[in-house]
């Protein structure tokens, strides 16, 4: 056995000692490991990044216990990754040491694809039954009626109003709270929200709704470009504001990444964003032809680009977990809500997403060379964390995605595809490129329009909505960066390779394999 082997062997024998040093002064800590999958994880994290910068020693003075939040149950300060750019561990490596002239550190880093690429699989993964979604979730579930109004399009309901109806309705909303965009928006909900108010007998109702389709991903993908189209078209509308992120992030407290948990966003107020176009359908409804023309055929749109691939709360939230993996997933409680929903998914090619992804989101001391040291030290933590679990329970590790500088698990796109098929139907799942989209709207926009059975358009509107400018493009300043190295794009397009293969298979598309294998060997 090797000095490294044995090492490693550590990990999985007792809890590690960590020598850090966190200042010019010797600073040290202790990391206990408890035998669970995410607590060794974490224990693997910080010694793989010890022993990548040369700061792992053998002895510790102070006592660390990184899971006291989680075990105590008290989330609310328990501080969660700013970014994947602003990730800081216990061990503190200074700056980066890899050269990239060296053939070593180039022979090295091969090496770690060609590991990774060894061990990738796709298995199944289990289902959980509706009952433990509603012993998970049992107040969402209790909002819900049994069926949706059966003459409208989009899925909606007559929910009874409680209370008085002078009562300000989104005084308690927590998008409200903590955001000025949705302040000023359900400000003017204020001032109409009683003349769309339903009154029978000595009853109020009010109309709810939820999306009939969702933009879930991916980011740095023309989320935004399509969604903005998509709200030129006269049936089509949306959440008050892109992005809610409700189901991955807002329903288990997180408002910012770097503010840890908050109070858990209730179901209602999540409902309260599609107001604007619920009061459009009632109006229908009610037969106030003035306001109604063509009401009945609206359909609400949701677009949150994390929605397809961000289940990073669940290790916080979910004890049973199965060698790692979540026992639930969000399409899982989506699926249990709107089993008849539709998805449209915007992929580009994952090399060129996380290049965008790290020029986006940066925010110093950016180059093609930084990033090449962030992919090749995030690539070896992905690589030791293959060694210990599985594919799905290294894409799915909070712990993993919180210590890659760089997200390369939001590329792995066929990982988060397979498990969205397992619960929905295909022809449920719309999945474009945003290479064809920008070469060429109009065609992925008529998909777009016959995947949501949208009526036909003027020549105007339908010029208006394919011929204006691209949105969310690269800032000017990130554009004179440059591209990213060459042998950055070899390496990442070996390691993409496997991945692109079994989504080019599943899709039946091979655009989907975007480049070919880079000539590395």
């Amino acid at each position: 056995m090797t000095q490294t082997d044995y090492k490693f062997s550590l990990l999985r024998e007792r809890p590690l000692l960590l020598q850090v040093e966190d200042s010019p002064m010797n600073l040290f800590a202790v990391l206990e490991v408890k035998r669970d999958p995410h607590r060794r994880w974490s224990a693997l994290i910080c010694f793989r990044k010890a022993r990548l910068y040369g700061f792992f020693f053998g002895l510790m003075v102070m006592f660390l216990i990184m899971a006291s939040y989680v075990l105590t149950g008290d989330k609310k300060g328990l501080l969660l990754t700013p970014s994947p750019y602003h990730f800081t561990t216990l061990v503190n490596p200074g700056p980066l040491t890899f050269n990239l002239s060296s053939a070593k550190d180039y022979a090295n880093i091969k090496l770690v694809v060609k590991t990774i690429a060894s061990k990738v699989e796709f298995s199944l993964r289990p289902i959980p039954s509706r009952k433990d979604l509603v012993h998970s979730e049992p107040h969402m579930f209790s909002v819900l009626p049994r069926k949706f109004l059966p003459d409208v399009k989009n899925p909606c309901w007559y929910e009874e109003h409680n209370g008085n109806i002078t009562t300000d309705p989104y005084g308690t909303n927590l998008y409200a709270r903590y955001s000025k965009r949705y302040r000023t928006a359900f400000d003017h909900l204020r001032n109409t929200f009683r003349e769309h108010l339903y009154h029978r007998g000595s009853k109020y109702y009010r109309l709810r709704c939820l999306p009939y389709f969702y933009i879930i991903g991916q980011p740095k993908c023309g989320t935004t470009d399509l969604y903005d189209r998509l709200r030129l078209h006269p049936d089509v509308r949306f959440t008050t504001c892109k992005e809610p992120h409700w189901w991955t992030r807002k329903r288990f407290g997180i408002i910012r990444l770097s503010e840890g948990f908050h109070d858990r966003y209730p179901f209602e107020d999540y409902l309260d964003l599609f107001d604007p176009a619920a009061h459009q359908i009632h109006d229908h409804l009610q037969g106030n032809s003035s306001r109604s023309l063509n009401k009945h055929n609206i359909i609400i749109g949701e677009a949150s680009a994390s929605t397809m691939w961000d289940n990073n709360a669940w290790v916080y939230f979910y004890d049973n977990a199965t060698d790692g993996e979540p026992p639930f997933l969000i399409q899982d409680f989506v699926h249990a809500v709107q089993p008849d929903a539709r998805f449209i998914v915007m992929l580009r090619d994952p090399v060129e997403r996380l290049y965008s992804d790290y020029l986006y989101f940066g925010i110093t001391n950016k180059s093609a060379e930084d990033f090449h040291e962030k992919v090749s030290e995030s690539l070896q933590l992905f690589e030791g964390c293959l060694g210990e679990f599985s594919m799905r329970s290294c894409v799915y590790n909070t712990t993993l995605n919180n210590a890659m500088p760089v997200r390369l698990q939001v590329g792995l796109y066929i990982v988060y595809i397979l498990d969205w098929l397992s619960i929905f139907h295909r022809d449920q799942i719309l999945v474009l490129r945003l290479e064809d989209h920008a070469s060429n709207r109009k065609y992925t926009m008529h998909q777009v329009f016959d995947f949501l059975s949208l009526g036909p358009l003027t020549e105007q509107k339908e010029a208006e909505i394919t011929k204006s400018p691209a949105s969310n493009t690269r800032r000017p300043a990130d554009k004179n960066l440059g591209p990213m190295l060459p042998i950055t794009k070899e390496i990442l397009r070996d390691f993409y390779f496997p991945f692109n293969e079994k989504l080019a298979k599943v899709l039946r598309n091979e655009s989907f394999l975007w480049e070919s294998r880079s000539k590395l060997t």
